[in-house]
């Protein structure tokens, strides 16, 4: 008995341990910090960025793992569906940014001047696709 919970203590650190690990390593190559810092022009707050980012994942697995049920209001919840959209939002522009996915594309189909157009699609393919998914697979 005493080995299967030590064998699940040790599972269970090891596998946070390397989607911790995945979830830095993700940050890092997209330089999703530096570069929020770099466009809000407030390096004197790069610490509270970092610091953000940690207590934001420390306060996700918390409330995932956690016991605690929280009743709130519509409104809130949508303001931090908001939210969570928005951090979403940011990482796949950071991956799409660092892969340089955009002039790779405007370069081999010869779209430069549909750029705008294309983001438009893409932005809107995505609000589009996460509505069905909240609106017809959560129910």
């Amino acid at each position: 008995m005493i080995i299967s919970y030590l064998i699940e203590i040790i599972v269970g650190l090891s596998a946070g341990l390397a989607v911790g690990s995945g979830f830095v390593a993700f940050l890092t190559v997209l330089g999703v910090i530096p570069r929020l810092v770099q466009l809000s022009k407030a390096r004197e707050f790069i610490r509270h960025f970092e610091w953000a980012v940690v207590l934001g994942a420390m306060v996700g697995i918390y409330l995932s793992f956690g016991e605690m049920e929280f009743v709130t209001h519509p409104i809130f919840e949508a303001y931090w569906g908001l939210l969570h959209g928005i951090f979403i939002g940011m990482l796949a522009a950071g991956l799409t940014e660092v892969l340089n996915v955009f002039p790779i594309l405007a370069r081999r189909m010869h779209v430069h001047d549909y750029i705008p157009y294309l983001l438009i699609a893409l932005v809107l393919g995505k609000i589009v696709g996460s509505l069905f998914q909240w609106i017809i697979f959560t129910r």
